[in-house]
């Protein structure tokens, strides 16, 4: 090997070893060199998740759940909701019933 290509690979060799030490000092590295902090990130993450989750489909549900209720002629529709209000009316009822102290 000639001097210019034992330089240049010198050189390359520098130019990684800076970019190694940037990578370990970022930090997501710092992150998962720690089990504990890893641990904490990630429960935080998943309860980030499940929330956007549930709250997503709810928003869905509900806008999906008004937008029928909007056609009146659909007779199937018309029906299955009359019966679900009316087990929603139940249900309610039941619990009010059950929450209710004698005087």
């Amino acid at each position: 090997m000639n001097d210019q290509t034992d330089k240049e690979t010198l050189e390359a060799l520098r130019h990684l070893t800076r970019e190694v030490e940037k990578l370990n000092s970022h930090r997501f590295i710092a992150v998962q060199n720690s089990t504990l902090r890893l641990i904490l990130f990630q429960f935080g993450r998943g309860l980030a998740f499940g929330l956007g989750s549930v709250l997503g489909a709810t928003f869905l549900v509900s806008i999906l759940a008004w937008w029928l209720s909007q056609f009146e002629f659909l007779p199937i529709i018309g029906d299955w909701a009359a019966q679900l209000a009316d087990e929603f009316e139940r249900a309610v009822g039941s619990q009010e019933s059950v929450n209710q102290t004698p005087e």
